[in-house]
């Protein structure tokens, strides 16, 4: 079974997204912020990572950065959450090293078939 660490703020759409992930079968890991999230990260190296982009204090641009820059969590796929869904939003999560970008409000099809086609690349390709 595929672990997801959720890194998001808001009670509400943790709560969605977990249920969502919960009832496909994934084990679901929870942070309510960035620095939470790169710890949690770093201690149970979950097979996938939700970013929420708009966090309190450090954002998940700069948290995925650093996720990214570090050798014990560079090949973790992140995706990208955010209710701002600019091309110039999308542009910045690619840059910061996340694997694909969702907009909010979550379809599941979508979460479900970006999930599924990131878990399903090999440790390399990533």
């Amino acid at each position: 079974m595929a672990r997801i660490l959720v890194i998001e703020d808001n009670p509400a759409n943790l709560k969605l997204v977990s249920l969502l992930l919960r009832n496909a079968g994934y084990e679901v890991l929870c942070a309510p912020d960035a620095e939470a999230g790169i710890a949690l990260a770093r201690a149970e190296r979950p097979d996938l990572v939700l970013m929420d982009l708009q966090l309190p204090g450090m954002d998940g641009l700069a948290a995925t950065a650093i996720l990214k820059g570090d050798e014990a969590t560079r090949a973790i796929p992140v995706i990208a959450l955010t209710a701002m869904a600019m091309k110039s939003d999308q542009e910045a999560s690619v840059v910061a090293g996340c694997d694909a970008f969702i907009a909010k409000p979550l379809r599941y099809q979508e979460l479900f078939a970006t999930v599924d086609a990131l878990l399903a690349k090999p440790p390399g390709a990533r």
